[in-house]
């Protein structure tokens, strides 16, 4: 199961690929009912490792992907936080096909500025390595704390194409999403 390319690194952070010692971590923070409070539900250690799978899967063919989150400096070095990374929604939208960029961070990363500066690095090689001229970012209209992440990374919305997510049920609080979209800059910043 392990991918083991080439690994990012953030300041604070390596984006890896996944390694099976990960998965129980990985099970336990998309079982939590806080981490998963914005999604319809949380996942079962199977779902949760079958997503994991494709994950490392898509980084072991394209060489990007959702990157597994590990902690390389202070206290919690070594510590699997959760991920962060790039990926292509599998529904259909008025904005698709598109690359997302996307986080899951464990409850004790949270408030540590680790989704912003892992999915700086991830929009980064969008741009940069891939080229790609936008990523968008989406989630529950009440998900404020990711809806700021997203601010943060300089990302915009226009209410006008904010969604009804077509895996959520009709009826469900959690339907109406909002996105958020940032363009290639003109000039690039230099890998750090």
């Amino acid at each position: 199961m392990v991918f083991e390319g080439v690994e990012r690194c953030t300041d604070r952070l390596i984006m890896r690929g996944w390694r099976k010692k990960d998965l129980p971590t990985f099970a336990e923070i998309k079982a939590d009912q806080e981490v998963m409070r914005w999604f319809p539900a949380t996942l079962t250690r199977a779902a949760s490792d079958a997503l994991a799978r494709r994950a490392d899967g898509h980084l072991t063919e394209h060489g990007w992907g959702l990157w597994a989150l590990e902690v390389h400096v202070g206290p919690d070095r070594g510590r699997f936080a959760g991920f962060t990374g790039l990926a292509v929604p599998s529904f259909q939208s008025s904005f698709t096909p598109c690359v997302e960029v996307g986080w899951r961070l464990a409850r004790w990363a949270w408030g540590r500025g680790y989704a912003t500066e892992a999915a700086t690095e991830a929009l980064r090689i969008g741009f940069s390595e891939l080229g790609l001229a936008e990523i968008v970012s989406f989630t529950a209209e009440g998900n404020v704390r990711s809806r700021a992440v997203m601010e943060r990374l300089g990302m915009s919305r226009d209410p006008d194409d904010d969604f009804d997510h077509p895996s959520v049920s009709v009826g469900s609080p959690l339907r109406r999403y909002v996105l958020y979209r940032v363009h290639r800059p003109l000039r690039m910043p230099p890998h750090p």
